[in-house]
């Protein structure tokens, strides 16, 4: 028996950024028999809606908030089975900031082809519309908690990007933006640029570079909104 095949399948970032998808979603969701998914219920509710008829209880699911030797396991004896195993994550593009990962990893390891489909990602679209440098660049997740920590990282990225020329992209949960806006304004140098995508693919997107000093001047309200923050020059 042939080896399954893995789907790295495309996910929307804003409950309304349904644009954003790939017109052959359903398609690829179609030769698909499991599904390892970050969220289960976000991803029946979002297969759904893409493809009405779809029987979810037909299909096999598996949690991947964490991947651990359990999961991989089943992942594995899946694809050994003929099984073809889609991937979805909260990020919108699997593997990509995305625990999933480990499982592309386990694939590639067994020498599975993997089919890799782009959704929308916060940290292409963000650096795609920043105008800073997209030659190089690095994606850093979340900032130590610590405040002291927390500068001293942001004060290392600012040199390497000042070093470098390299952006810097990095996220906060949802109610702790405004709190690392003011550590970065008042960490980081008045010309260092700042750039803040908000609700990246919904109808209230905003993706918009300044100075430090002009944010300073109009400090944007960022409470439980999905942000990612880029520091470049």
């Amino acid at each position: 028996m042939s080896q399954g095949k893995v789907f790295l399948l495309p996910m929307i970032l804003h409950e309304e950024g349904w644009e954003a998808l790939p017109t052959d979603i359903v398609k690829w969701i179609g030769q698909c028999d499991a599904f390892f998914v970050e969220e289960e219920k976000t991803a029946r509710r979002f297969f759904k809606k893409l493809w009405k008829e779809m029987v979810i209880d037909n299909y096999s699911w598996y949690p991947i908030h964490k991947v651990e030797a359990e999961q991989i396991k089943a992942f594995k004896d899946l694809l050994k089975q003929g099984k073809n195993i889609g991937i979805i994550s909260e990020a919108g593009c699997a593997g990509i900031a995305d625990p999933g990962q480990l499982l592309v990893a386990a694939a590639q390891e067994m020498g599975v082809a993997v089919k890799p489909y782009t959704g929308p990602s916060s940290i292409l679209l963000s650096l795609m519309a920043s105008g800073m440098n997209g030659n190089l660049f690095q994606f850093h997740g979340y900032l130590p908690i610590d405040i002291t920590e927390r500068k001293k990282k942001i004060q290392a990225l600012e040199a390497d990007t000042i070093q470098r020329n390299c952006t810097q992209l990095f996220i906060e949960t949802p109610y702790r933006n405004n709190q690392l806006l003011e550590t970065i304004l008042s960490t980081c140098k008045p010309q260092t640029k700042l750039c803040i995508g908000v609700d990246i693919t919904g109808p209230t997107e905003s993706i918009v570079t300044a100075t430090m000093a002009d944010w300073k001047s109009k400090l944007p309200e960022l409470h439980k909104k999905l942000v990612i923050f880029l520091i470049g020059t």
